[in-house]
């Protein structure tokens, strides 16, 4: 069986499914875009190995950061994975908040050559604007309309190649997912990023600046594409912090529109105070579903 569990960031995903695999007889896969990427640690939120409880976890730190790793790479990686976990009698749980990632992991998906659809979920409508005016200057898509923006700058960095999209699944799967108020969950944000800095953000990003990398994941990871403008000069360090924030916020929100409008998912509110409340919840709702 295969538990999935989606939400922004801050809300416990991590702990969660640290938790759940211990109850379930499970190992843990990544299904987080960027933290498939080495040396994207304290930006990304990655798990530590001391929150790891001795769970196996799986397409972490797979990728060197100068490469692209492209969600066909993750298709093949990730089923590789949970044929192998299964093979060994063992329950798959599914991590992350790349919605696009889980979505061609667990469904039919099928894709004509490598290097397809991305979905730029960390970019904004601007930003994916901009990068598609470094391939033309001819843009007849209207700015709010993110669907076909992320389709022309896919078609751009990939030539006309498309993914083919069927809605029937290849697994059984149950979709977790934890939620907060809005308020909460930018005040969690905020915190975190704040946290990221003290443990040091700000470091590990000089360095892969330094180091003069711009791949991909530098240029639309929030938290390094920001951090890189300082360095650059563009803006101070208060306001690239202040930016992180921003962008995190509304990644946050694209994340709950993609996982409301594209899978069935089972919702269930963080308790931040008694998150063992969290955890009972969700067991019992996994149960109810088994008898």
């Amino acid at each position: 069986m295969i538990y999935v569990i989606v939400g922004p960031t801050g809300v416990g995903k991590t702990k969660l499914s640290v938790a759940l695999a211990k109850k379930l007889n499970a190992e843990i896969i990544n299904a987080d875009s960027m933290q498939v990427y080495k040396g994207l640690d304290i930006g990304t939120a990655k798990v530590r190995e001391e929150e790891k409880e001795g769970v196996p976890h799986y397409l972490f730190d797979i990728v060197n950061v100068s490469k692209t790793y492209t969600v066909y790479d993750y298709q093949k990686d990730a089923r590789k994975k949970i044929k192998e976990i299964t093979s060994r009698g063992k329950n798959v749980i599914l991590v992350g908040g790349t919605g696009l990632y889980i979505r061609a992991c667990l469904y039919d998906y099928q894709f004509q050559e490598e290097g397809t659809q991305e979905s730029f979920e960390e970019l904004s409508n601007e930003e994916l604007l901009k990068q598609i005016h470094t391939y033309t200057d001819q843009v007849s898509v209207h700015p709010n309309n993110r669907k076909r923006l992320v389709r022309l700058l896919n078609r751009y960095r990939n030539g006309e190649t498309e993914i083919e999209k069927k809605s029937e699944p290849i697994y059984e799967f149950y979709m977790i997912g934890l939620t907060t108020d809005r308020k909460t969950l930018y005040e969690k944000i905020d915190a975190r990023v704040d946290q990221m800095v003290e443990d040091g953000l700000l470091e590990e990003v000089e360095e892969l600046y330094r180091q003069k990398i711009y791949s991909k994941a530098i240029q639309t990871g929030i938290g390094y594409k920001e951090l890189y403008h300082y360095f650059e000069g563009k803006c101070t360090k208060e306001e690239a912090i202040s930016e992180i924030k921003k962008n995190s916020r509304h990644y946050a929100k694209r994340q709950y529109t993609f996982f409301h409008h594209q899978f069935s998912v089972h919702w269930f509110e963080t308790d931040y105070v008694n998150f063992q409340r969290t955890i009972d919840a969700v067991l019992e709702s996994i149960h109810r579903k088994e008898n």
